[in-house]
C-alpha cells in the first residue's frame, strides 16, 4: 500500500526529469505500481482510511511521485460535477490536441508532492484529447474538459518533469488570463 512516506517531495530529482515511456505489454510490476496508484487515490478519499493512514487528498498520482520515472498515470475523481466518477490507469500519455481556451482552478492548484502552498493561477487548456493506453494495454483516445482536464494535464506533466508552479505569474500571480474559463 502506498502511503505518504512513498511519494517523493519537491526538490527529489526524479520530479524534474523526463520519465521513460513504458514498453507494451506492460509488466506485472507496472501493473501492480498502477493498482497500488489508484488504491493510494481511493484511500486518500476516504475519510476514514485517510485518517488512518495520515493520507492527503489526492485526485491524481504520476508514477514520478512515488520515484518510478516511468510515463504512467493513475486519476480518481469521485464526481466530476456530472454524478460521474472518472478511473483512470494510463500508460504513456500524451495531450493530442487541445482547446484555445485556457482555464483555471479559483483555489490555484496543489500537488502530494509539495507540502507547501504556492499561491496562484494555474492556467490550462480548458479542454484536452488524451491518448494514451490503458493497464490492459487497449489504445484509449478520450476527450476532457474542466476539472478533469486540469487534473489529466497536471499529471502529465510530472511525466515531463514540469511542476503546477512553474505556470504562476510571478509578476501578478492571482491575475486571471483573459477569456479564461474559472473552475470551483
Amino acid at each position: 500500500m502506498i502511503t505518504m512516506e512513498n511519494i517523493i517531495r519537491d526538490g527529489h530529482e526524479t520530479l524534474r526529469k523526463k520519465a521513460a515511456e513504458v514498453d507494451l505489454p506492460i509488466s506485472n510490476e507496472e501493473k501492480e505500481t498502477l493498482n497500488d496508484m489508484l488504491e493510494f487515490l481511493k484511500n486518500s478519499q476516504d475519510e476514514v482510511l485517510a485518517k488512518k493512514y495520515g493520507l492527503r487528498s489526492g485526485v491524481g498520482l504520476a508514477a514520478p511521485q512515488i520515484n518510478v520515472s516511468k510515463q504512467m498515470l493513475a486519476v480518481y475523481i469521485q464526481d466530476d460535477g456530472k454524478g460521474n466518477s472518472i478511473e483512470l490507469q494510463l500508460i504513456n500519455p500524451k495531450i493530442v490536441s487541445h482547446s484555445v481556451q485556457k482555464a483555471y482552478l479559483n483555489g490555484g492548484e496543489g500537488c502530494l508532492s509539495v507540502d507547501e502552498s504556492k499561491p496562484g493561477l494555474v492556467h490550462r487548456n480548458f479542454k484536452v484529447t488524451i491518448q494514451a493506453y490503458d493497464i490492459n494495454g487497449d489504445l484509449f483516445k478520450k476527450r476532457f474538459k474542466g476539472y478533469p482536464a486540469i487534473v489529466l494535464q497536471h499529471e502529465i506533466d510530472h511525466l515531463n518533469g514540469v511542476m503546477f508552479y512553474d505556470y504562476i505569474n510571478q509578476e501578478d500571480p492571482f491575475k486571471p488570463l483573459e477569456d479564461a474559463v474559472e473552475i470551483n
